[in-house]
């Protein structure tokens, strides 16, 4: 099973163009991907900045484009922030992340994430998407997230509450519940053990989000780092700060991270960060599960 993970920026690159298609393209360059987990994706941050638009000029739905992009996927969305148009539009801004997956989807969850008080920062309503796969390596649960970016606080609250939803899954893998009738959503509660949590962690390697992600985690596999696992005693490869140094002066370092249950770690077959995109202020990264 091979899955890219890319904070898309909207699509806009280093070059300040906003380009879906240039995306799919570079995702299909990486590999031949079966799911495709995206951070920052839009509806309705199509107007000019002034009136509440993004850099760029996105689409009217970017979830929408990107299923005629990918007609032969499943484009699933989740939004976080979701705010009133600034505009005689009336469109809805919405912020959020996407799983689009050629492989039969089971269960989808959307998972508001913690938004403790923290007025010191700025911040946003976060998500974490998750889809229950049928993959060639068997049943499998995706999740793609994008933690707070200014505040500590509300970042390691949402790592918490990521820990939680796996140790809940796990509950539900080994205690399901029967579906009621074929035709009616009480449906079977099953859930597989096997995890890969992945996306903006907005958390440094080896800072304190992303060591508390890797943590034991009470009756569930914890979580490994599948570059880490794939690249043993090698420096970390970064994947933002590489081009865009307007938003990054302090230069590149990690922050994308595609973490796997441990149950999954000896199924790696390899997990590597393009160095060269410049579609996005982010690098994507993808994984080959044999």
């Amino acid at each position: 099973m091979k899955l890219v993970d890319w904070n898309i920026q909207w699509g806009c690159g280093v070059d300040g163009r906003v380009d879906l298609g240039r995306i799919v393209r570079e995702a299909r360059a990486l590999c031949d991907f079966d799911v495709l987990c995206l951070q920052e994706v839009t509806r309705g941050f199509n107007e000019a900045p002034a009136a509440g638009g993004l850099k760029g000029a996105p689409s009217a739905d970017q979830f929408a484009e990107l299923a005629a992009l990918l007609p032969e996927m499943t484009v699933l969305d989740a939004i976080g922030s979701d705010l009133p148009s600034l505009s005689a539009s009336r469109h809805r801004r919405q912020f959020g992340n996407a799983i689009v997956t050629r492989l039969p989807v089971r269960q989808v969850l959307r998972h508001s994430l913690p938004w403790p008080a923290d007025p010191a920062k700025p911040s946003m309503l976060r998500v974490a998407l998750e889809a229950v796969l049928d993959a060639d390596i068997g049943p499998l649960r995706v999740v793609t997230t994008h933690l707070e970016f200014y505040s500590e606080r509300q970042r390691l609250a949402q790592v918490e509450r990521l820990r939680e939803l796996h140790r809940e899954a796990c509950d539900h893998a080994r205690y399901p519940a029967r579906a009621e009738k074929p035709d009616s959503p009480f449906a079977d509660t099953a859930r597989p053990i096997s995890a890969i949590l992945c996306g903006d962690f907005n958390s440094a390697f080896e800072d304190s989000a992303y060591c508390r992600m890797l943590e034991r985690i009470a009756d569930a596999p914890a979580f490994v780092d599948a570059w880490t696992c794939a690249h043993a005693g090698k420096p970390r490869a970064a994947t933002v700060g590489l081009y865009d140094h307007e938003q990054w002066p302090d230069g590149p370092f990690a922050c994308d991270f595609i973490l796997v249950t441990q149950d999954l770690s000896a199924r790696i077959a390899s997990c590597d960060v393009d160095p060269h995109s410049r579609s996005s202020d982010h690098q994507p990264m993808w994984l080959d599960l044999s």
